[in-house]
């Protein structure tokens, strides 16, 4: 944004600069003779005229000499009050001596009373400068409040200040030390007098200024704040700012984690390396969501190489670059192979594991988006169990040591077609690992990853961002979140727990119901909902209805026996697998059906199979839910670790 006075040209601000300090000497040298000797008493003579050009002169000269004019004035600070207060004591010494050099008429009180009238002019027109500068009357500046008023909270104050863009209005903390104090001339409000601050400010941004806080503390406070609709930023990590990536005033959103207040627990170092460090590690699916988070956690784990293996080269393309810029910068010298290729080309699979040398495996390419897959019913079944079959058949020929297929929670009792395949996948794994030893088979069980693609998180964001409305499927929707990294790094330390056929399923936390997802992330961007209650608020939302195959709730295990392991958000399920004789009399009517493009007849070959498919409990879910109201007691799941549902 151009300011007005960003107009005026440098040298007319120089003119005007001179010309005010002159004349303030000048206000200030007259006047001190007049309260000194009355304005009756007072006669000038020309010693006396001497004298005030030679201080004023002297005084400009020092000025510019020692930089004051190039001095920007509404950063005028108490370092620049200083400069212009030894500078005019030194004038006041030149008044006295040249009192004697001009043999001029100088009472002694005159210099000092004259001191004291330019100090006052010269400092405090620069200082309301600066003020005025600061409520905006010359720059538009976006008002903040700054929660928390200790250093970090200061030194973003400091910061602001010298940028163009916020205008620190207050401070909020909770210590009562600081409450209703001043700190750097903003008062100290306590955290449940926002709505006061909202009479006096109006609409404002918050800026969190808490280093080092805790998940748990700052779920806390975004809870106090997330009512009043007011968009809410906060500070860089400390550990960003000491290293010099950021500057304090380099400020962020709240991360949808951080809203959620979910606290990661550190991996097991043992787990996390024992199938990546030294190994050719491939992950197929490499430019997916989990995919390229799995590739760079395994990046920092000291692979001896990396194979990339997608069908979309646009997506292995990204994934390759950003891994490359990322060695570059650590000068680490490992070889990343990236390979465009379909899982279902058993024989291209096996080619590649034999000439790379692949040893460790993650399987990360699926179909996993419920309605695309309900509606490409051929496509989902190819990819989603012969890719798996395919691709596992050539790791048991190549000799693979380990095989981790990344599983959902959806092939639990699956209402879809994505989840039945997902469940399918998981049953030639397990009847391969039973009928041979040579490749260790495990599957990982996880819900919804903040971010990935089709998650509500960026979707609701987009629709918040252009207005609204806010879509949801049903006000009783829940669903259980981790992080993309979290969901990699416990990936990699289940796939490293498996002794053959495993299922392991992560712990997903707490449940969010969708909708108090989409109020907090909508007041967070400082938005209302639109509603009955609210009908002058910003953003509507609007229910569409349950999808075909989705489920109100989503499950983890099959049956109620879970076993907890190394790992504190790690489970093993320990289900039923079928011999493996089944498993390719199954596919064989499957492969029937693809060939004669026959949907109905795959759909019921998935409901005759032993998955627990049943689309028609989707709906009566929804039936039994409407029962209840809040977060319906039905989801309370029957494991040693109530917190282990999830949903993807």
């Amino acid at each position: 944004m151009i300011r007005k006075i960003d107009l005026i040209p440098s040298y007319l601000k120089l003119i005007m600069g001179v010309g005010f300090d002159l004349l303030a000497l000048s206000i200030a040298f007259f006047l001190a003779y007049f309260i000194r000797m009355g304005l009756n008493n007072t006669a000038f003579t020309l010693s006396e005229l001497f004298v005030y050009l030679t201080i004023t002169l002297s005084t400009l000269l020092l000025f510019t000499y020692f930089d004051v004019y190039r001095s920007v004035v509404r950063y005028f600070n108490a370092k620049a009050f200083l400069k212009v207060f030894i500078i005019l004591i030194c004038t006041t010494t030149i008044f006295y001596f040249a009192g004697y050099i001009f043999d001029a008429f100088i009472p002694r009180s005159v210099p000092i009373v004259f001191f004291v009238l330019a100090i006052l002019q010269i400092t405090s027109i620069r200082a309301l400068f600066g003020i005025i500068f600061e409520k905006k009357l010359f720059n538009e500046r976006e008002g903040v409040v700054i929660y928390g008023a200790s250093t970090t909270g200061r030194e973003l104050v400091n910061a602001l200040t010298l940028g163009k863009k916020y205008q620190p209005l207050a401070f909020i903390d909770e210590k009562t030390r600081y409450q209703n104090r001043n700190v750097l001339g903003l008062h100290v409000y306590s955290h449940n007098k926002i709505g006061n601050l909202l009479k006096r400010f109006g609409k404002f941004k918050v800026l969190i200024a808490v280093s080092n806080v805790d998940p748990h503390r700052l779920k806390e406070i975004v809870a106090a704040i997330e009512p009043h609709a007011l968009e809410l930023l906060t500070v860089p990590t400390m550990s960003d700012i000491v290293s010099g990536k950021r500057s304090i005033d380099q400020l962020r959103e709240v991360s949808v984690k951080e809203l959620l207040g979910r606290k990661s627990v550190n991996p097991v170092p043992e787990l996390l390396s024992a199938n990546v460090t030294n190994k050719v590690v491939m992950v197929s699916g490499a430019g997916g969501s989990i995919g390229k988070e799995l590739c760079r956690q395994i990046l920092l784990n000291a692979p001896k190489k990396l194979v990339l293996l997608d069908i979309s080269e646009a997506f292995l393309y990204e994934i390759h670059q950003e891994l490359t810029e990322c060695l570059a910068e650590t000068n680490n010298p490992l070889e990343i192979i990236p390979l465009i290729g379909n899982v279902q080309n058993d024989t291209l699979m096996k080619s590649i594991f034999v000439q790379q040398h692949v040893q460790t495996i993650y399987h990360a390419a699926a179909y996993k988006h419920v309605p695309m897959v309900e509606g490409n019913v051929i496509s989902g079944v190819s990819n989603n169990i012969f890719g798996t079959y395919a691709i596992a058949k050539a790791a048991v020929a190549s000799k693979v040591e380990t095989f981790v297929l990344i599983s959902t929670d959806k092939a639990v009792r699956p209402t879809n077609v994505m989840g039945a395949t997902k469940r399918m996948a998981e049953l030639v794994l397990q009847g391969l690992a039973n009928k041979q030893k040579e490749t260790r088979f495990a599957m990982v069980r996880f819900g919804n990853v903040l971010g990935s693609s089709g998650s509500v998180v960026p979707l609701f964001k987009k629709q918040i961002e252009r207005g609204g409305p806010i879509t949801i499927t049903h006000p009783d929707i829940i669903r259980y979140f981790m992080t993309i990294p979290e969901a990699a790094q416990l990936v990699i330390q289940a796939g490293a727990m498996g002794k053959g056929g495993d299922v392991f399923v992560l712990d997903m936390g707490e449940p969010v119901k969708i909708v108090d997802l989409a109020h907090k992330m909508t007041h967070l961007m400082g938005f209302t909902i639109k509603n009955d209650d609210n009908p002058m608020g910003d953003i509507a939302i609007k229910y569409s209805g349950l999808r075909p195959g989705e489920k109100l709730y989503e499950e983890l295990l099959i049956d109620d026996h879970a076993q907890v392991t190394s790992h504190e958000r790690i489970l093993t399920a320990n289900e039923k697998f079928i011999p493996w004789d089944d498993v390719i009399t199954i596919l064989e009517h499957l492969t029937q059906a693809i060939t004669n493009e026959d949907n109905q007849q795959i759909r019921q070959i998935l409901l005759n199979a032993p998955l627990g498919y049943n689309p028609s409990t989707a709906k009566q879910k929804e039936q039994t839910l409407s029962q209840f109201t809040g977060t319906p007691s039905i989801i309370e799941p029957k494991i040693p670790q109530p917190e282990l549902i999830g949903a993807l």
